[in-house]
C-alpha cells in the first residue's frame, strides 16, 4: 500500500474561494462534552459503551475532551485558526434527560453561553440538532423503530430552537442518518448494536419522518436555513462482473439513493424498496409528503472510497451479500482509501441529479492520522495533503457550477470517536486525555495560514 503523502503547507489559497465561502470546523456533542456534567441523562450510547465488546476498552463519552468545562478555550481556538462558521451538535439527553417531560434548564443554559461565545469570537454557530445520541429511555421503547419518536423528536427541535433560534446561522435536524439506522440497526457497530432487517427498515423510514416533523415545527416557528446532513460514499463495482455491478447498484442505493430520494423526491428508490417495503411501517406511502419537506440546503459528509462485490448470500436472507474491498489507494488510519475525485464527482452528480440550485455545504471532511506529539508539537502533514486534496475537488465543483457554499473541516479536535474509543485522531488540535491538554497540530498552523492569506 502506497504511504500517504507528506505536505507542509496548502497550495490552494482563500482567495481562490468566492468571498463569501465559509470554512468552518466540526464536532457534536457526546464526542467532545463529557456527559456525565451539568445534569446530563443517559444515552444510549453510555450503555452501548458499557457492553464489553462494542468500544475499545469500553471507553466513553463521559468526560470526553471536558469541553463543556472548557468551550471558552476552544473556541478561542478555532476564532485564532481564523474559520468563520463552527458546526456543533446539542445533546438531547443533556436537554431532555427522560427524552420528554421535565427540562435540564442548566443543559439549556450551556449551550446559551456556547452560543453566545461563538458570536463574540466572530463564529458563525451552525446546529446539529442530532448526532447520534439518543436519551436512554427513548431508547427502552425502541428508539428510532418507535413513530413516537419521531414526535418527540420534533418536540426537543422546537426546545432548543426556542431558546436559541434568534442566534444562529442554521439549523439541521439530523446529522447522517445511514450511521443512524443502517450502521447501527443492522450492521450493528454503533448504538443500539441491533442487527435485524425489520429495525432498519422502520428506522430508515422513521428517522426521515421525525425530520420532516421536525422541520414543520421549526418553519412555524420563523427558522431560516433548515437542512440535514447526509453522508455519502463514491461507490463503484469491484470489477465489470454482472453480479459485482449488482452489488455495487444496491449498495449505492442504500448508502447513497434512499435519503436523497425521500428527501428531494419524495419516493425511495425502487432497487432498494423491492427489498425493504416488506419491513416497513404500515401506511409508509402516507409520510411522504411530510419527508420531502422543504429544505434551504443539504450538508454533504464525505471521506472514502468503495469498491463493491458480491458475496455467497444466505438462503433466507433479506439482502443480497454486499462486500466492500479497498483499492491500491493510500489509507488513512481508519483504513479508508484516499480517493479526493470522489468527492468532486459526488457533489456534481447530487447537484444534477437531485439538488439543482439548493445550496451545498461539506459538513464533514478530514481523516484520522496516526499523530504523535512529540517535543510539544504534532507534524501531521499527511492531514495537510489529505485536506489540500479534498479543497480542490471543492474548488472544481464551484468552478462547473455546484452551489457549493461551505466547507467544515472534521474535527476541530480529537476526541471520542465512537466504537474506536480515543484510538483514532481526527482533529486539527492534539488531546492529551489524560491532562486535556489542546496542543494544535501542524495542520491547524497550516490551515490558519492558508485562511489568513499568508
Amino acid at each position: 500500500m502506497p504511504a500517504l503523502p507528506r505536505q507542509a503547507h496548502f497550495t490552494v489559497k482563500r482567495s481562490d474561494f468566492p468571498k463569501d465561502f465559509l470554512f468552518g470546523t466540526s464536532t457534536s456533542a457526546y464526542q467532545i462534552e463529557g456527559s456525565s456534567f451539568g445534569g446530563c441523562g443517559e444515552s444510549h450510547w453510555d450503555s452501548f459503551a458499557a457492553t464489553a465488546g462494542n468500544v475499545v476498552r469500553c471507553e466513553n463519552g463521559a468526560i470526553a475532551c471536558d469541553h463543556y468545562h472548557n468551550w471558552p478555550q476552544d473556541l478561542d481556538l478555532m476564532k485564532e485558526l481564523g474559520v468563520s462558521a463552527y458546526r456543533f451538535s446539542t445533546s438531547w439527553a443533556r436537554i431532555l434527560p427522560e427524552g420528554r417531560g421535565q427540562v435540564n434548564e442548566e443543559g439549556l443554559d450551556f449551550y446559551d453561553k456556547l452560543v453566545d461565545g461563538m458570536l463574540e469570537r466572530g463564529l458563525a454557530p451552525n446546529l446539529t440538532l442530532y448526532h447520534w445520541e439518543l436519551p436512554s429511555a427513548l431508547s427502552d421503547i425502541g428508539g428510532w423503530r418507535n413513530r413516537d419518536v419521531a414526535d418527540l423528536f420534533a418536540d426537543y427541535a422546537e426546545i432548543v430552537v426556542k431558546r436559541l433560534g434568534d442566534r444562529l446561522s442554521t439549523v439541521v435536524t439530523f446529522n447522517e442518518p445511514w450511521c443512524i439506522t443502517w450502521y447501527s440497526h443492522f450492521h450493528g457497530a454503533h448504538a443500539p448494536g441491533l442487527r435485524d432487517i425489520r429495525a432498519v427498515s422502520r428506522a430508515a423510514h422513521l428517522v426521515p419522518v421525525a425530520h420532516g416533523k421536525a422541520i414543520a415545527a421549526l418553519r412555524a416557528l420563523g427558522q431560516k436555513d433548515l437542512g440535514i446532513v447526509l453522508n455519502f460514499e463514491h461507490i463503484s463495482p469491484l470489477d465489470d462482473a454482472p453480479a459485482n455491478r449488482e452489488a455495487a447498484r444496491l449498495t449505492e442505493g442504500i448508502y447513497n439513493r434512499w435519503f436523497l430520494g425521500g428527501l428531494l423526491n419524495g419516493s425511495y428508490p425502487e432497487d432498494v424498496l423491492s427489498y425493504l417495503e416488506p419491513y416497513l411501517p404500515e401506511g409508509w406511502q402516507q409520510d411522504m409528503d411530510n419527508i420531502k419537506a422543504p429544505l434551504d440546503w443539504l450538508g454533504i459528509n464525505y471521506y472514502t472510497r468503495n469498491l463493491v462485490s458480491a458475496g455467497t448470500t444466505e438462503p433466507g436472507s433479506a439482502l443480497p451479500e454486499m462486500i466492500g474491498n479497498k483499492g491500491p489507494l493510500p489509507r488513512t488510519e481508519m483504513n479508508w482509501e484516499v480517493y479526493p475525485e470522489g468527492l468532486g464527482d459526488l457533489l456534481s452528480w447530487i447537484s444534477k441529479t437531485y439538488t439543482g440550485a439548493l445550496p451545498l455545504a461539506i459538513t464533514e471532511n478530514g481523516m484520522a492520522n496516526k499523530d504523535v506529539l512529540t517535543g510539544g508539537a504534532v507534524d501531521d502533514q499527511e492531514r495537510i495533503a489529505y485536506l489540500d486534496a479534498h479543497f480542490r475537488q471543492a474548488l472544481s465543483a464551484i468552478d462547473k457550477g455546484v452551489p457549493l457554499k461551505a466547507y467544515f473541516v472534521w474535527s476541530l479536535m480529537d476526541n471520542f470517536e465512537w466504537a474506536l474509543g480515543y484510538d483514532k485522531r481526527f482533529g486539527l488540535v492534539h488531546v492529551d486525555f489524560e491532562s486535556l491538554k489542546r496542543t494544535p497540530k501542524a495542520s491547524y498552523h497550516a490551515l490558519k495560514a492558508m485562511l489568513s492569506g499568508t
